[in-house]
């Protein structure tokens, strides 16, 4: 599949195009354990996890695992892994920054989008999105 894993790619659809960070997090973990527990792929599962908290209404969860996510994706490049890593990094503070004040400023749940830099992590994305991945459809949710 070329410099890319396809685990990756497809984190990057479900986080992207369908929003389903609960299933961002199943391939992405899946990466994990593959590829010797990357702290840049825990940062990124993290924050994935804390985007699905907020959506189902755990707050503390959320902020947690935005902080996590935060510490693990701050060392690393503004552009890593094909991606605009310090634009994602700068969503994810300011999201982190809401939850802190959602006692006085209620919000609804929001995505945020990785945004693709690297040609051909463009063009895998593409074909993903073409040919959908089986993860949801087979194994269904927990």
């Amino acid at each position: 599949m070329g410099a890319y894993d396809r685990l990756y790619v497809e984190y990057l659809y479900y986080f992207n195009d369908r929003r389903d960070y609960f299933e961002c997090h199943e391939v992405m973990e899946e990466l994990w354990l593959e590829e010797g527990r990357s702290p840049l792929y825990q940062g990124l599962l993290q924050v994935a996890v804390g985007l699905y908290h907020h959506a189902n209404g755990n707050v503390s969860g959320s902020i947690k695992l935005f902080r996590a996510g935060l510490d693990k994706l701050s060392p690393y490049p503004a552009h890593a892994l094909g991606i605009d890593l310090e634009k994602l990094i700068q969503d994810s503070q300011e999201y982190l920054s809401k939850l802190l004040r959602i006692e006085v400023e209620p919000f609804a749940p929001y995505d945020l989008d990785i945004r693709i830099l690297d040609d051909e992590l463009s063009e895998l994305f593409a074909e993903v999105k073409r040919h959908p991945p089986q993860h949801d459809v087979e194994e269904g949710h927990d």
